[in-house]
């Protein structure tokens, strides 16, 4: 067997684990979407095509939010259908042993992770956020107000920040030491070039002390001043609002926060949560296959059905809730996501182990 010529029972597990992924991947996002839809029906002022976009939006994120679910899911509804219909037995007995049969539902899984986190890089990302702005009725006009933070040695103030066209609207820039103000930047606008921000037309006010006390101040006017490197329109919006950010957005925000010597756990959170959390699923796949029943005699179907399904849900559900703790700073997130995962994968590979070596 090869990548480009897979085996005849690859291709055929493969292809009903797709279509169960699918199936229950789309079932679920599509209600996910028009739960959320009809909850907020009476606050979507807009065009019929907007709501079109809004469902499609919050379609989006759920597919981003239940890829992991659909992974396991699909994972039990295969597994037990091949044992229902005496397949996995039969395969079983053609001299196929349990990593090649686990082999196609892995790769699939893995690729759909895969998949995912590429998406993550993208745009799709801030579905949320979009469909936040047509619930608002914030058709092109966003903008956000009156933001103020510290960068390197100084505190920049900035009226209004317009993400999309990059802009930013009535900037101060404060170099602050002890109690002393050193000087002040101001400025009517800055663009973003895609690395740092430049201000235009700026008006430098230079503070000048003699034994400790403000005795004068010089004026100087500067055509550009370049500033606030590395900070896109999308960091300054997350970290200041509590907007989404991609996984290359977050990584820098990250970066820029360790350098500035600010607390970046929420950020950290949110990383891992796009990274580290959703391989639960690939650990559950591993050992739902393995603890599942292999012949239809040794299996009652409700009971596996429910066992599977809740261990699922409980291993979400505390995954989600740690992440939620890490999010609001009450655990350091490599605690709630990272060592989390790893327990659970040490089983995983344990099972795998354990099992191949009693199957023969």
């Amino acid at each position: 067997m090869s990548i480009l010529f897979p085996s005849l029972h690859f291709r055929y597990m493969a292809k009903m684990y797709i279509k169960n992924l699918l199936s229950i991947l789309f079932g679920l996002s599509f209600a996910f979407a028009a739960i959320d839809y009809f909850q907020h029906v009476q606050q979507l002022n807009v065009a019929t095509n907007y709501k079109i976009l809004y469902i499609f939006y919050m379609w989006q994120e759920a597919l981003g939010l239940l890829y992991p679910l659909a992974i396991v899911f699909a994972l039990i509804m295969t597994k037990l259908s091949l044992v229902k219909s005496n397949t996995m037995g039969a395969l079983h007995a053609f001299g196929y042993n349990k990593k090649r049969l686990l082999l196609p539902l892995f790769a699939v899984g893995s690729l759909t992770y895969a998949i995912f986190l590429y998406l993550h890089i993208t745009e799709f990302s801030y579905a949320k956020d979009k469909a936040a702005f047509l619930l608002k009725n914030e058709l092109g006009a966003y903008k956000v107000n009156d933001l103020f933070f510290k960068y390197n040695d100084t505190f920049v103030y900035i009226n209004n920040l317009d993400p999309i066209n990059k802009k930013i609207e009535d900037i101060t820039i404060f170099k602050v030491e002890g109690f002393k103000v050193h000087y002040t930047i101001n400025a009517p606008y800055a663009t973003f070039d895609g690395e740092k921000w430049t201000a235009h037309d700026a008006t430098l006010k230079t503070h000048i002390y003699e034994e400790n006390e403000l005795k004068r101040y010089t004026v100087e006017k500067k055509k550009r001043i370049e500033t606030l490197e590395g900070y896109k329109p999308k960091i300054i919006e997350s970290l200041y609002e509590g907007k989404a950010l991609n996984i290359i957005d977050a990584y820098t925000t990250w970066q820029l926060l360790t350098k500035q010597n600010l607390s970046s756990s929420k950020i950290r959170s949110t990383l891992y949560d796009k990274i580290i959390i959703p391989l639960f699923a690939m650990a559950m796949l591993l050992i739902l296959f393995f603890k599942l029943p292999f012949h239809a005699r040794m299996m009652n179907m409700g009971g596996v059905i429910a066992l599977s399904l809740a261990a699922t849900f409980v291993t979400w559900g505390v995954l989600f809730g740690l992440s939620q703790m890490a999010a609001s700073g009450v655990m350091i997130p490599e605690l709630t996501a990272i060592v989390p995962i790893i327990l659970l994968w040490a089983y995983a590979i344990h099972v795998y182990i354990s099992d191949e070596k009693s199957l023969a």
